[in-house]
C-alpha cells in the first residue's frame, strides 16, 4: 500500500514522513492554510530521497505555474483539484493525480476520461477544491464503475478508519493531511502511526 502525506510545511514533518516509509510527500500550492511557496518547497525537497515522490497540489493552475513548480521544486507528480482539461492532465513532464470530489455518493460522469492519471476520490471542499478533511460516503460508492487501477482514496482518513478504506476500495494509495495533525499542525507521531497501520506493519 502506497501512502501520501500531504500539506507538509516543516522540515521536521518531512523527515518524519520519509523516515517512516511515506511513498509520496504533498506540497500545497493552492489557496489553503497549508499553502507554501515554490522556494519553500524546493528547500524541503532537498530532504526527500529520489525514492519518495514529490507532489504539488494545484487548483486550476496556468501552464506556466505548473511548469515552474515542476522544474524548480522539482516535482514528480502534479495533483489537480479543479476543472483541469484532459489535455493538461495528459502531460509528459510529470505524472498526474486528478482529484474528484464525491458529492452525495455520486462519482463524476467524466471520471474515467483521464486515462493516464491517478484518480483521487475526496470529499467536497472547504479550503480549496479538495482537502476538506471529511470522509465521503464510502457505502454509496460503486467502485465497480471505476476502470482505473490507479485509485487513491482521501478525505477524512485517520489511523482508525484507514484499514477499512483499504479493504473496501483496494486502492493504489491512501492520502492524508488533517488526519495526521494536532491543533492544525502536523504531528510526527500521528504520521508514523498512520503509515505503519496503512502498510499493515502494526
Amino acid at each position: 500500500m502506497k501512502v501520501k502525506i500531504c500539506g507538509l510545511k516543516k522540515a521536521v514533518d518531512v523527515e518524519a514522513a520519509v523516515e517512516n516509509g511515506a511513498d509520496m510527500i504533498g506540497f500545497v500550492f493552492a489557496k489553503s492554510r497549508r499553502r507554501i511557496s515554490i522556494d519553500e518547497a524546493h528547500e524541503l525537497a532537498k530532504k526527500i530521497p529520489a525514492s519518495v515522490k514529490k507532489v504539488g497540489v494545484f487548483v486550476n493552475p496556468t501552464e506556466k505555474e505548473l511548469v515552474e513548480a515542476i522544474q524548480k521544486v522539482p516535482l514528480d507528480i502534479v495533483q489537480l483539484h479543479g476543472q483541469e482539461s484532459q489535455e493538461q492532465a495528459n502531460r509528459t513532464d510529470a505524472e498526474v493525480i486528478k482529484a474528484f470530489p464525491v458529492k452525495n455518493g455520486q462519482l463524476p460522469s467524466n471520471i474515467n476520461d483521464y486515462l493516464n492519471a491517478y484518480i483521487l476520490l475526496d470529499a467536497p471542499a472547504e479550503e480549496y477544491e479538495g482537502g476538506s478533511g471529511k470522509a465521503f460516503d464510502w457505502e454509496k460508492i460503486n467502485s465497480q464503475l471505476l476502470t482505473t487501477d490507479k485509485l487513491i482514496i482521501a478525505g477524512g482518513l485517520n489511523a482508525t478508519n484507514v484499514t477499512e478504506a483499504i479493504a473496501r476500495f483496494e486502492p493504489f494509495a491512501v492520502d492524508i493531511s488533517s488526519g495526521v495533525e494536532t491543533n492544525g499542525e502536523k504531528d510526527p507521531k500521528k504520521i508514523k502511526n498512520f503509515i505503519k497501520i496503512a502498510k499493515g506493519e502494526v
